[in-house]
């Protein structure tokens, strides 16, 4: 579970739920029409935008942003070099008996154990990741362009208001007042379905696809490593460098 995701979606709805009840009632911010347009209109756009298939993956994949967790590049660079020391000691045949969790690495220990040839492995785990890549980038996109229709149907709810508003104008200012507010209500509702709820998750669920494809590669250069025979140390000292350097393995001199 991703506790960061959680502590902002909470300090949002706290922040925008005090700064309401500071100056005012949670009453006055709830209007049925304004949230039929915005929410309507969204998902009416959903639906013309995606194919089915697509939009029945939208909670799934926004559930990502909240119970995924980032796999650490550190912890699979060392599970790497524990692999390359079992292929030095014995041979690369022993990693297929030897317990991997992450499938993508047991696919590519995998390959390496049947003793395809590198550029064969390379070929396989690279369509791998870019088929990976391409799925995270349409689903961050579905959650993103929802983000951007909040506020444009927002403000067709507002415009629909103020014409409403504008053909009762004998009602007198106090009729209004209430007219306007309920008008802009639709704008804000679109604003929070926006920058609350959809276009900071749409960029959490890249930065995870960024994080797997970056493990990924990690698990390419270091099954390729153990293909070519090379020191496991030179292993990790190659695997290091897709970290940064603080959080580089250092080795004391002896």
């Amino acid at each position: 579970m991703d506790i960061a995701t959680i502590i902002g979606l909470v300090l949002a709805i706290a922040a925008i739920l005090g700064s309401i009840l500071a100056g005012g009632s949670i009453a006055a911010f709830i209007d049925v029409a304004s949230i039929l347009v915005v929410g309507g209109g969204v998902l009416a756009a959903v639906f013309i935008k995606w194919p089915l298939a697509q939009v029945k993956m939208v909670v799934p994949i926004y559930m990502k942003a909240i119970f995924n967790t980032a796999t650490d590049p550190k912890i699979m660079i060392e599970e790497i070099q524990q692999l390359a020391e079992t292929a030095r000691r014995e041979s690369v045949f022993a990693l297929e008996k030897v317990p991997v969790e992450d499938p993508f690495l047991k696919k590519a220990v995998t390959l390496a154990a049947d003793n395809r040839p590198p550029e064969v492995i390379t070929s396989i785990l690279q369509l791998e990741i870019d088929s990976l890549t391409e799925r995270h980038k349409l689903g961050a996109n579905i959650i993103s362009n929802v983000g951007d229709d909040g506020p444009a149907f927002g403000m067709i709810g507002t415009l629909i208001g103020l014409v409403i508003m504008l053909q009762n104008l004998s009602g007198g200012p106090e009729e209004l007042g209430k007219a306007m507010a309920v008008a802009i209500l639709t704008t804000f509702y679109g604003a929070v379905l926006a920058n609350v709820f959809m276009l900071p998750v749409a960029n959490k669920l890249k930065f995870y696809s960024e994080n797997e494809a970056l493990v990924m590669n990690i698990i390419v250069a270091g099954v390729l490593g153990i293909v070519a025979g090379e020191n496991p140390r030179v292993i990790r000292e190659k695997l290091d460098s897709f970290l940064p350097p603080s959080q580089r393995n250092v080795e004391e001199d002896l």
